[in-house]
């Protein structure tokens, strides 16, 4: 019996070894908390008409599983499959849409793209990838200046733009809920390590940068499609931000769209949740706090 017991402690000292030595690089919940796997994930992606992926910018885990879930999915929708990204702004698309119908160069696009520092590393694999496939890749996000006008101006701002660049944006008026947890955790963070030029009115920019993606996501998305779109996961946590957006639209011509979110958050360990994490996202990717930087 004793000689049982010695050889049960050395197995399970065994596994406890080998599982300590496993250097795990993400760990994916659902809202609730519960582990979950990337089949899941992909089982509900595919069956979505719209997905917000919520990544940290500088994380090479987001980017790694964001070409691998464009991957997966592309096999499974093929041309029913719709890229999207925060990372470019309306005013590139013709340049994006050049690139992707292999118009342009690859050197051409890259010149006078406005592109960010990361994007060879992070982003370029994804469009690449796209340019392959022959897939649509929309730029959704609000040029850049008009954000910085409503930051300095608030909505009143955009009052002095002319049709055309109207055309480069949500409908305004925007409609804006200061309400929102996202929108209230800005203000009060003004001031307290945000940038200087930050003024009362940069959650309002934040929802300019929202409405836009959503309108653009819903203006590009069509029936028995899939609309992939990567975003900074602090533009649709907890179902606001693009979200948000999406829905209030969807709620007023009462279509249902079948919106998945996922974000990205860090913890020092991925044993399980921690409880302010949850909710976040319906899929939440967990990555440790001492993984590298791509920026």
């Amino acid at each position: 019996m004793k000689r049982k017991t010695l050889f049960l402690s050395i197995i399970l000292a065994f596994f406890l070894m080998a599982a300590k030595s496993d250097k795990q690089a993400y760990q994916i919940f659902n809202e609730k908390g519960k582990r979950v796997d990337y089949g899941d994930l992909l089982k509900a992606a595919k069956n979505a008409d719209v997905i917000l992926f919520g990544e940290m910018h500088n994380n090479p885990i987001c980017h790694w599983l964001e070409l691998e879930l464009t991957k997966d999915l592309w096999e499974i929708k093929k041309e029913k499959l719709v890229l999207g990204a925060e990372m470019f702004e309306r005013d590139n698309q013709l340049l994006l849409t050049e690139y992707m119908t292999k118009l342009i160069r690859k050197k051409d696009f890259e010149a006078e793209a406005k592109l960010w520092g990361n994007y060879k590393t992070d982003y370029a694999p994804i469009v690449d990838f796209a340019r392959e496939k022959g897939l649509t890749f929309i730029a959704t996000n609000v040029p850049r200046r008009f954000a910085a006008l409503v930051n300095t101006k608030g909505f009143e701002g955009l009052d002095s733009i002319n049709g055309l660049e109207r055309g480069m944006m949500a409908p305004i008026p925007i409609k804006y809920d200061p309400e929102l947890k996202s929108y209230k955790e800005m203000v009060a963070a003004i001031g307290d390590g945000m940038p200087a030029h930050a003024t009362a009115n940069l959650p309002k920019a934040q929802a300019l940068k929202d409405a836009t993606m959503a309108h653009f996501i819903l203006k590009n998305g069509s029936d028995g499609q899939t609309f992939l779109h990567f975003n900074g996961s602090y533009h649709s946590e907890n179902h606001e931000g693009i979200y948000w957006y999406i829905n209030q639209t969807m709620k007023k011509i009462e279509i249902p769209l079948k919106v998945l979110t996922i974000s990205t958050v860090e913890q020092d360990t991925l044993d399980g949740l921690k409880a302010e994490h949850l909710g976040k996202a319906d899929f939440i990717i967990c990555v440790p706090s001492s993984m590298t930087k791509t920026q």
